[in-house]
């Protein structure tokens, strides 16, 4: 997921480093049950159903303990969680026409006592129709390696997500966020672990993360494991001190490579606090190359997208802030042309011209 620069973490150069090197290196109790009700479209027929955000906790989503979103708080009940949590989604429909919102879990929230508030977020964006996409992050310090923490935690927390909402066909499982510890393949056994031990989850309901930080996705399509999943991509601007916006498409599309009607772009983004526009041409500037390159290209190749972040408190790629009560929170947009192209990401609005 993307940082801001003064998060202490990790620095986005050394983040783009290691993207760079994943991407040159390219060349648990079964549960049982009936399977849920199968996704719109699945994978292979292009993902554009997919138009959303991500939903974010202000720490960034690496924690040692519960992840708790923007405009929510550890001691809301699971009423107040859910009635908070239904103006948010609400408000990501009414000022982006999204329908997805991508959400964080770790052991921490779902084995002790918040998971019973948790739901209430997942529970609001179901009710509303949304799609939801669950996944997996991992600690901090020493445990922010690329690794799952702690299997005797990873699976028991996943035994009681699958439990809570296989049977929610608006739920979707991503089993780890950003697996840059594990080489391509150790992650694609991974990956196949997690489907065969929860054979009641259809396929087409379980969101497949690119190897290394997500940042490519052609290695998990070509195992026939996977068959039927969709895959999960993570595109950054400050990968990049600059780049064309062709660069930028040809960077996109090499990630991709015949895989684009599997995959969704669940993380990308850029400054929406900082004043640029979007929605005309600078090809001087970095970020509007890589945001009209990657929202066209996503248009063109009929694929889905899922805004990195959506809402987080105090991070200047935000492009929704929160307002008014904080009880009753309210969604104002803070860049309107990063939310036209969106739009037209999403197969509405106007292309850019200028």
């Amino acid at each position: 997921m993307r940082k801001t620069p003064a998060r202490t973490r990790i620095t986005p150069r050394t983040r783009a480093a290691l993207a760079a090197v994943a991407v040159a290196a390219v060349g648990a109790t079964t549960l049982i049950g009936g399977p849920a009700a199968a996704s719109a479209a699945a994978p292979g027929h292009g993902t554009s159903q997919f138009k959303g955000v991500n939903w974010a906790d202000p720490r960034d989503n690496y924690a040692d303990d519960p992840v708790v979103l923007s405009g929510l708080s550890l001691s809301d009940s699971y009423a107040r969680t859910y009635a908070k949590a239904t103006r948010v989604i609400a408000a990501f429909r009414a000022n982006l026409g999204a329908n997805t919102v991508r959400l964080p879990i770790n052991p921490y929230t779902v084995n002790g006592s918040y998971w019973k508030s948790y739901r209430g977020v997942i529970d609001a964006a179901s009710a509303q129709g949304f799609k939801v996409i669950v996944s997996y992050w991992e600690g901090t310090g020493a445990d922010k390696d690329g690794f799952i923490d702690d299997e005797a935690t990873y699976w028991p927390m996943w035994d009681t997500v699958v439990k809570a909402y296989r049977h929610d066909p608006h739920v979707y499982f991503e089993p780890m966020n950003e697996p840059h510890g594990y080489t391509d393949a150790e992650w694609a056994d991974l990956a196949a672990k997690w489907l065969a031990a929860y054979p009641s989850v259809p396929h087409d309901r379980v969101f497949v993360s690119g190897a290394g930080y997500n940042d490519h996705v052609t290695t998990v399509c070509a195992d026939p494991r996977l068959k039927g999943t969709y895959l999960s991509l993570h595109h950054y601007g400050f990968w990049k001190s600059y780049a064309t916006y062709d660069q930028w498409v040809a960077d996109l599309k090499e990630r991709l490579g015949d895989c684009a009607d599997r995959t969704v772009a669940d993380e990308f983004g850029a400054p929406m606090t900082t004043g640029l526009d979007y929605d005309k041409p600078a090809p001087d500037d970095n970020s509007v190359n890589f945001i009209q390159a990657d929202t066209d290209t996503f248009r063109k190749l009929g694929m889905g997208s899922v805004y990195w972040p959506g809402l987080r408190t105090d991070d200047t790629y935000s492009i929704q802030k929160l307002i008014g009560d904080a009880s009753r929170p309210w969604l104002a947009t803070t860049n309107q042309s990063g939310a036209d192209r969106l739009a037209w990401a999403w197969g509405r609005g106007r292309p850019v011209t200028g």
